[in-house]
């Protein structure tokens, strides 16, 4: 059973620190006495099916497991749980949401304040790159599995597969992809996957974004795995309409447009989603700290003008 806010904080600009903590406070009791009540918010949750759910509106909220706290100026803004959940909560709430990806934590909290019901949930896989590390390449699985995406009854699966020419190890990672894909198609789920051609750059990783690198990304990434009858590609939005129509040309997958980081002009990123949005293979978008996080902080006028274009 969900234990569900009888009405949901407002969302502030500043993390609450010190100051009342109701949705963090009734999930830590809940952890703390009865855990198994996790498990049974998550079976008991109202389901849709992702077949007849039309355009998606997913918000995204797996970036603190790698570390990555940040959200435009404020370096730790994802950091308070409280203020996170908040959010969450608020954009999950508004009409034409239908999405939620996220870590098992934050799933698991979200389930139990009953903001998961009726939405379909991805469970993030590979969170081992942790921003700014040595190891930051290394896209390695440590968060969610197919075994636990069945168990948690969610409906698929997302992971990052980030592919670097210089470094062998890209090659574990593609076969690591290749391999939960194939564990989610056995299981009757949606496998999400999210490619990048990226490289080190004085000391950071940087994803390249233009047309020739993403179309090579997406032609690697649709055939991982022994099928791709329930793949899904979650991919940046280059700069240029023209640019995004031969994108979405390299492939017949379905495609969710990723927010990235929060933009300073807010305009002109709708603008490129609405028209990512007019190609018949791009589904919805699935975006979460320019959601969650907006310049002005408006939560919910942010999800409402993203909901609108679809």
């Amino acid at each position: 059973m969900s234990t569900t806010p009888t009405s949901t904080p407002s969302v502030s600009g500043t993390a609450s620190g010190g100051g009342p903590r109701p949705l963090t406070d009734a999930v830590t009791e809940i952890r703390a006495t009865d855990p198994g009540q996790i498990g049974r918010a998550l079976a008991q949750r109202p389901r849709v099916g992702l077949a007849g759910a039309g355009r998606l509106m997913v918000i995204a909220c797996d970036h603190p497991a790698r570390g990555a706290l940040g959200a435009g100026e404020r370096p730790l803004a994802m950091a308070d749980r409280e203020d996170l959940l908040q959010r969450c909560v608020t954009a999950l709430s508004r009409p034409g949401v239908n999405g939620f990806l996220g870590t098992a934590e934050i799933i698991e909290d979200l389930a139990l304040l009953g903001a998961l019901d009726g939405k379909l949930v991805w469970g993030s896989m590979n969170r081992i790159g942790l921003q700014g590390a040595s190891f930051e390449m290394d896209d390695r699985f440590g968060a969610y599995d197919a075994e636990g995406i069945e168990a948690s009854h969610l409906d698929g699966g997302k992971m990052l597969t980030r592919i670097n020419y210089a470094d062998p190890a890209s090659a574990a990672t593609l076969k690591a992809s290749a391999e939960a894909i194939d564990s989610l198609s056995e299981r009757g789920l949606n496998a999400m996957i999210e490619p990048f051609i990226s490289r080190w750059e004085d000391g950071r990783i940087v994803n390249d974004l233009s047309e020739d690198a993403v179309i090579r990304s997406i032609c690697i990434a649709q055939a991982l795995g022994r099928s791709s009858a329930r793949t899904w590609l979650k991919l940046p939005c280059v700069s240029e309409p023209a640019s995004m129509r031969r994108v979405m040309a390299s492939t017949s997958l379905p495609s969710l447009i990723l927010g990235g980081e929060v933009s300073t002009d807010p305009e002109a990123t709708r603008a490129s989603w609405a028209a990512a949005l007019e190609l018949p293979n791009v589904r919805g978008l699935v975006v979460g700290r320019s959601l969650l996080y907006p310049g002005n902080d408006d939560v919910e006028a942010a999800v409402d003008a993203a909901v609108a274009l679809l």
